[in-house]
């Protein structure tokens, strides 16, 4: 019998159906299947099985007599590229790995006899251990992504081997070939692309430079490079793509960049800093397709807002004068917001005008200004220009200095509906910014119609989360009474091949949003304490950062762990 049969045997085991008849039949289709599209004979018997996927795998190791590792032990195992390299594994799609205290193969497909008789001539005896077709792609693409430079960088360097890694590769034959650092620099970015990630750092260390990722908010450490003088030329070839000077290592430099890849064009913000090793590089990158591609369309039931949140923003949205403000960090979907208030009022019978820094992505209909203070086009001068193009509606980017707070509010009060964000950390800080700003407290609230605070929540991976009881000392510290707990659905994210490893996959917004009425107005003209002001708001149901995101646990759609991260312990 040969291993399909026997897979087929396995899947056959655990299928509520009559064995015989359907083991005959299931052969039979995976062979054809396998056969007519280009797949495996594990991936026609997966697809043709119907059962789920980590049964699948059970009953597919015990029938072959091989042990099964799941996807949160693969990715916290270490891989032993020295012993089988990141090129062979993942053109064999098998690895080495550090368990625990010993060194094990993992690999997906038992049907590949080839493979098989190659898999053994690298084990040396250590055992074979099953898992995921998915988990394994995932954790080598994981690891590709923080090595994708090694393979070029061997094969420009000729260092020769396949078992080399970046740390034994010949600095003098680099140093040689600038074309290597280029295509390092290129892998780099490239691989940010892919990852969707917001920015990239590249951090000189005492050894040489570490490269890792802003994605979903979070740092990941994706590869590092040894020598100081590949670091150093990494960091010039950044510096000569920005147009900065690349002999001044003592001051910060500001400067920027565009690319083509795959047709679009991708804008990077690059930010040099001195450091005490050399200088570290950060780059915003700036993908307008990107995020045409997320947002299109986009509707604001789409960004997670919580039902009652959702109703007011649509209210707001189509108040006929005042002013919406939206505060967060960086990075926390307040244009992205905004862009969704705006898309369902666009009908076609108001003029709607932005003005933004820089324009993010084209909305259809609308007249849409970027910044360019270059040329003395500030978000101040801006704005009075605007005004006097006849406007019904106003998206200003971002409020940074009195001129613009002052001209914004008055827009508000003349009969327009303005949209805007500012930092502050909660909508109450807003009112200190404004305070700050030397803007008018009773113009100022007259023009307020509602502030928004929102932070995007990483969620917990449906697909490895796990169920998870906290202790008293984490339910404490997350602010929370043990006896009234009854009802929540506490997860731990575990990690697996989905997620990459990390335990969380997509995000989801989180808000609080007040609205004001004259019993705030006349308090925040009266500039009373904002323990007060936060009292009465309280009172009248207005709910907090905190609460928002407590609901998400409570619901098992994020970790404690995650909220501690994004939102404070009231």
């Amino acid at each position: 019998m040969d291993s399909l049969s026997l897979a087929v045997e396995a899947v056959v085991a655990v299928a509520p159906v009559p064995p015989q008849a359907f083991a005959d039949e299931l052969l039979h289709a995976a062979r054809q299947r396998a056969a007519s599209h280009d797949e495996s004979s594990l991936e026609a018997l997966q697809a043709l099985a119907g059962l789920p996927a980590e049964a699948f795998l059970a009953s597919l190791g015990a029938t072959l007599h091989y042990p099964v590792l799941d996807g949160a032990a693969l990715f916290a195992a270490t891989p032993l590229f020295e012993r089988v390299s990141l090129a062979q594994a993942l053109k064999r799609e098998f690895v080495m790995l550090r368990h625990g205290e010993r060194d094990i193969g993992v690999f997906a497909d038992p049907f590949d006899d080839a493979r098989l008789a190659w898999i053994d001539e690298c084990l040396q005896g250590a055992p074979l251990y099953l898992v995921l077709a998915d988990d394994l792609r995932a954790f080598l693409a994981k690891h590709e992504e923080g090595f994708h430079a090694v393979a070029s960088l061997q094969a420009e360097a000729g260092a020769g081997g396949e078992h080399e890694s970046l740390e034994s590769l010949s600095l003098t034959s680099i140093a040689e070939d600038s074309s290597v650092v280029i295509k390092l620099v290129n892998s780099t970015l490239y691989d940010a692309l892919k990852m969707h990630a917001s920015d990239i750092h590249l951090g000189m260390t005492g050894s040489g430079l570490a490269i890792k990722y802003r994605v979903d908010g979070v740092l990941a450490a994706i590869g590092k490079v040894a020598g100081q003088e590949l670091a150093d030329q990494v960091l010039s070839r950044v510096k000569v793509m920005a147009e900065l000077d690349i002999g001044e290592k003592r001051v910060p430099q500001d400067g920027r960049f565009k690319i083509a890849i795959n047709g679009r064009q991708i804008d990077f913000r690059v930010s040099i800093m001195p450091s005490i090793f050399g200088e570290d590089a950060v780059l915003r990158v700036l993908d307008k397709q990107d995020l045409a591609d997320r947002v299109q369309g986009v509707r604001l039931e789409a960004l997670g807002f919580a039902d009652e949140t959702l109703v007011a923003l649509r209210r707001l949205a189509c108040e006929p004068y005042g002013m919406v403000l939206v505060t967060g960090p960086t990075g926390s979907g307040k244009t992205t917001t905004l862009y969704a208030m705006i898309t369902e009022i666009n009908h076609g019978v108001d003029k709607i005008i932005t003005i933004e820094d820089p324009v993010e992505y084209q909305l259809p209909g609308v007249l849409q200004i970027p910044v360019n203070e270059k040329k003395g086009l500030t978000f101040a001068r801006g704005l009075r220009s605007i005004l006097r193009h006849d406007p019904d509606k106003i998206m200003v980017g971002e409020i940074r200095d009195p001129d613009t707070a002052q001209i914004a509010v008055q827009s508000a009060l003349t009969g327009h509906l303005v949209f805007t964000t500012i930092h502050a950390n909660n909508v109450f800080d807003v009112i200190g910014r404004f305070t700050q700003m030397e803007v008018d407290p009773y113009s100022f609230v007259s023009a307020l119609n509602a502030v928004l605070a929102q932070r995007l929540v990483r969620q917990a991976c449906p697909d490895c989360a796990q169920p998870y009881t906290p202790t008293l000392a984490e339910l404490r510290e997350a602010g929370l009474d043990a006896r009234a707990l009854q009802d929540h659905r506490f997860v731990r994210a575990a990690g697996g091949g989905r997620c990459r490893g990390s335990g969380y996959r997509g995000r989801t917004a989180i808000a609080e949003l007040l609205r004001l009425d004259d019993d705030l107005r006349q308090m925040i003209v009266e500039r009373q304490p904002i323990s007060r002001i936060r009292e009465l708001a309280c009172s009248r149901g207005l709910r907090l950062l905190r609460a928002s995101a407590l609901e998400l646990v409570r619901e098992g759609r994020t970790t404690l762990e995650e909220i501690n991260r994004v939102t404070f312990v009231a």
